[in-house]
């Protein structure tokens, strides 16, 4: 398994929640990540990225001042850290691993994909 991300349930609204995700050492130690979601019928989204030694980190407008994603080089992980959370927060996460060393939100740019882990988020 290349990545693997966890961490997802069901929480109200205004909990916290923290994402985790554990990458193969090959695909992790110079590469930016990043996490992703997609709600139903819905398109795919970067919620968060960052380069390989944190020197870049990219939120979207949606998520700015409520998520962080804090990276462990030493364990091989990236996390989520998902605060005031909100309906419209309810997706599948995926976090994903980009072929190059910088902060993308382009989905294109990232070749390994973890399997989702759903957040639902309820009022």
């Amino acid at each position: 398994v290349q990545l693997q991300a966890s961490g997802g349930g069901l929480v109200q609204v205004g909990d916290s929640l923290r994402l985790s995700c554990v990458a193969s050492r090959r695909i992790f130690s110079n590469n930016g990540l990043g996490w992703f979601r997609q709600a139903p019928g819905k398109e795919r989204e970067c919620v968060s990225s960052i380069s390989w030694n944190a020197g870049g980190i990219y939120y979207s407008d949606s998520v700015k001042g409520r998520f962080t994603i804090p990276r462990d080089n030493a364990k091989n992980s990236v996390y989520l850290q998902m605060n005031s959370l909100k309906p419209e927060d309810t997706a599948v996460y995926y976090c994903a691993a980009a072929r190059g060393s910088t902060s993308s939100s382009r989905s294109r740019d990232y070749n390994y994909w973890g399997r989702g882990t759903l957040v639902t988020v309820s009022s």
